[in-house]
């Protein structure tokens, strides 16, 4: 297995170096500007599930100027998406501390100065490490440093505000008036968090998961519920390894040089990645360990634990956490009745540019900016006890509404999710996507699957799915079904879904897509978003749930459901099979429309 890993790893280094440019967050200087104080801190933590690991975590500590021991100030902590570290959000501490806030940005395990390994935002791991920032919020000593040799204690903070009791109801210490706000892992280090702690008061988790098994090996069938999936799918093996190369190269040379036991079994991270890497590009698929240690390390597995106000904000441009996962951490909170919200933003992991006037990883601006705006009203109305307007239920952005300044006319907004009424696209056997049952023909065709799962065309890869890379397919790999020209715009909110027939033999890997058909015939995969099907009873019907989307087809465009054998941004099933898609008893495609 590890001289297999070896390989490995040369192999994806120069996929992963190309995805990684999409998944980066923005860095930034550390300038400072008047209207608060800065400093850097380590600390000194512990973790583990008898929190027997020492670790130090590096992070910058923003205060605002007015802020003393008789004017208190509610806290934000916040930490680095995947690969980053506490400088990137260094920007938006700053302006919390220009709006009244003390703010905490720090650079999670494993990553950006920080010792100890990956643990994949582990309740148990990056949980209490958050905890223990919480506790030097909240004035604990012994936990900060003003050197990394942890022998410069800095004052215990006494300039943030107090609660005497945990939002379970129960008297605590060291309880800062304290939320989280962050992306991509830092989101999901949040749900850790708030879930080991209860002194936590809301989160703001952006860009984030809800199920890992469903993030890297998504299957669009046998959901159990939400994302979550009986059986993995194929591996998203272009982010997969580009998110692996990026922890592993992370500590660099001088990083493993302090802390050689970082480069021990799977280098800066736990075992079984390394297990789950090897899998991933070699069979396409995960072992029921390795599947069950990612569920652990993801919201669904403790959502019953997490008990206060959610802002969940997710991007329609995501081909690595796409709106499903939003949906299914939405849907249980709300079904339990926790305070959610959720927003859909432009951008993503495909596109990590917000539209004008919605978001800025370098210049937040809540006056300016609709969602920064969002996420300050939501603080406030927490923390501060402003009563200010949390906002709608739901909102989402729209591409095609033309606007000046800041982005909220492009948002339209519900008091509930689902949006839109159902609109039903029939399957003929004649390659049509009919209106009514009555307009189908039977009929059959013919695809085969990609040989030991390697693609069968070219795309442009998920992190990069708007790259101008030219759409081919080897002959007989695709299939698909066309609507008639669009008489009028439609326009679809929400998660679509399709059920097909098959015929073939084993359990066959089939990709599924939605296109947008121009009136030249050009055709674009909306926001780049695929679906793998693992087929496990090909004899059954099978149900397919696709990636959700904000989509406005135009007035004479077509809507195209394609089934392909392959994909370039995928492993897929590792025997080339025949498979047959019949009319007879698929569909229809179920699209949620709002215009």
């Amino acid at each position: 297995m590890r001289q297999g890993f070896r390989v490995l790893v040369s192999m994806l280094f120069v996929a992963a170096a190309t995805a990684l440019q999409a998944g980066a967050l923005p860095a930034v200087g550390t300038a400072q500007p008047p209207g608060y104080t800065e400093q850097l801190l380590y600390f000194s933590v512990h973790v583990g599930p008898d929190e027997s690991q020492p670790c130090t975590i590096v992070g910058q500590l923003v205060l605002p100027d007015s802020a003393s021991e008789s004017a208190r100030v509610p806290a934000i902590l916040t930490t680095n998406g995947f690969g980053g570290s506490y400088k990137g959000q260094i920007p938006l501490a700053r302006t919390f501390a220009m709006n009244g806030y003390a703010a905490l940005t720090y650079s999670g395990l494993g990553f950006g100065g920080s010792s100890c390994k990956i643990s994949l935002d582990s309740p148990e791991y990056d949980g209490r490490a958050a905890a223990q920032l919480v506790s030097f919020l909240g004035g604990a000593e012994g936990i900060a440093f003003t050197d990394p040799e942890l022998t410069q204690p800095f004052a215990p903070l006494r300039v943030v505000e107090r609660d005497s009791r945990d939002n379970q109801g129960n008297s605590s210490v060291d309880d800062p008036r304290v939320g989280m706000v962050g992306g991509s892992y830092g989101g999901g280090v949040q749900f850790a968090a708030a879930a080991t702690d209860p002194r936590i008061d809301t989160i703001v988790p952006m860009i984030t998961w809800n199920d890992l098994p469903y993030s890297l090996t998504p299957n669009g069938t046998s959901v159990v519920s939400g994302a979550s999936t009986a059986v993995p799918g194929a591996a998203k093996i272009m982010f997969a390894s580009a998110l692996f190369m990026s922890g592993v190269t992370n500590p660099q040379v001088a990083g493993y040089a302090a802390d050689p036991a970082r480069a021990a079994d799977c280098p800066n991270f736990q075992p079984f990645m390394c297990t789950a890497i090897t899998e991933a590009a070699t069979i396409g698929n995960l072992d029921p360990a390795v599947t069950e240690q990612l569920r652990a390390d993801s919201v669904v597995s403790y959502i019953d634990r997490i008990n206060i106000p959610v802002l969940l904000a997710q991007g329609q441009k995501d081909t690595l956490f796409d709106l499903n996962e939003a949906v299914a951490t939405y849907d249980e909170l709300r079904t339990r009745g926790v305070e959610t919200k959720m927003i859909w933003h432009s951008w993503g992991h495909s596109n990590l540019t917000p539209a004008p006037g919605e978001f800025s990883f370098t210049a937040p601006d809540p006056e300016t900016q609709y969602e920064t705006g969002r996420i300050f009203d939501w603080f406030d109305h927490h923390l501060k006890g402003t009563g200010t307007d949390t906002g709608p239920q739901f909102s989402y952005f729209r591409n095609w509404v033309e606007y000046d300044g800041n982005a909220e006319p492009a948002y339209a907004s519900s008091s509930s999710y689902p949006v839109g009424v159902d609109r039903e696209f029939h399957l003929s056997g004649d390659g049509r996507l009919v209106d009514s049952p009555v307009g189908v023909v039977p009929g059959a065709t013919t695809i085969t699957t990609g040989v030991a799962g390697l693609p069968t065309g070219l795309e442009a890869p998920d992190p990069k799915p708007a790259d101008p890379v030219p759409s081919l397919a080897l002959p007989g790999s695709q299939t698909g079904w066309t609507t008639k020209p669009l008489p009028d715009p439609l326009e679809v909110v929400g998660i679509s879904t399709v059920t097909l027939r098959v015929r073939s033999p084993g359990q066959p890997v089939v990709f599924v897509k939605l296109y947008d058909v121009a009136e030249d015939g050009t055709a674009t995969l909306i926001n780049g978003l695929v679906m793998p099907v693992r087929i496990t009873d090909p004899s059954a019907p099978v149900p397919v749930t696709l990636p959700a989307i904000v989509h406005r087809f135009d007035a004479g465009h077509s809507i195209r459901l394609e089934v392909a054998g392959g994909d370039v941004s995928f492993r897929g099933g590792l025997e080339s099979t025949a498979v047959t898609l019949i009319s007879e008893g698929s569909g229809p495609l179920v699209l949620p429309v709002t215009r």
